[in-house]
């Protein structure tokens, strides 16, 4: 059962919680005084951040299995309350072209970036649809908009996560939940990226904590004027 302290919190559930914008949403929507769900694969990092932060609760689940999804969502609106934000981070950076990706790796691209999607989505838009408000995230990538050699598996994920994306907000928008899609147009800052980019500066980066900040005016757009598609990309990045 979710405490009194949480129930007078909205919920705000992060799928994907990395070192970049997953924990960067959970530590922005904190701040702001949201009851954080974490959601990753791996139980560690998410049960070291869920202990920094006030009303955060760790819930390990992969996000390509249904079931899995489906547990935790049960989890989170019993001890939490129902969920006001989804924010959609999970995804699957596999890199190659046709000939060199696996099929297993072409499908677990789509099934992490859209069927995750998918079945996350159904888990709280009756209860959104139903009080009429909510916000839906999700986390997408200029692959979405076009494929180049070596993104195979990840451009047709992203594509199929953007579409999914539009036929959400078409659908759930009228009802009085907003569905919003980020477009990444560049490398997000984390321990790994930067490592593996040593000589770029900081402008070079897409900071996870300003992506954060986008997330969080999103959900308060006023109803005449919701945006669907917003690109967050560095100021030096080519487009």
């Amino acid at each position: 059962m979710n405490s009194d302290s949480e129930a007078q919190h909205p919920v705000c559930v992060v799928v994907g919680v990395g070192p970049g914008n997953g924990e960067a949403f959970a530590r922005r929507f904190a701040l702001e005084g949201y009851a954080v769900a974490l959601l990753a694969r791996r139980p560690a990092r998410i049960e070291a951040l869920a202990a920094e932060l006030p009303l955060a609760r760790a819930y390990p689940c992969d996000a390509a299995d249904a079931a899995s999804v489906e547990t935790v969502f049960a989890k989170i609106e019993a001890e939490q309350g129902p969920v006001d934000t989804l924010i959609y981070n999970a995804g699957s950076g596999v890199w190659g072209d046709v000939e060199s990706v696996s099929a297993e790796a072409f499908e677990a691209a789509w099934r992490i970036n859209t069927f995750g999607l998918f079945v996350a989505a159904r888990q709280v838009i009756p209860a959104m649809t139903a009080r009429g408000r909510g916000s839906i995230i999700v986390v997408g990538a200029t692959a979405s908009l076009r494929g180049v050699a070596g993104t195979a598996a990840f451009a047709q994920a992203k594509a199929a996560q953007r579409a999914l994306a539009q036929s959400l907000a078409r659908h759930l928008w009228p009802k009085g939940v907003h569905v919003s899609l980020i477009i990444i147009d560049g490398v997000v800052g984390g321990p790994q990226t930067r490592a593996s980019f040593p000589d770029r500066s900081e402008d070079f980066f897409v900071r996870p904590e300003a992506v954060a900040d986008i997330a969080l005016s999103l959900t308060r757009h006023d109803r005449s004027a919701w945006s669907f598609e917003v690109e967050a990309r560095p100021f030096g990045e080519k487009w």
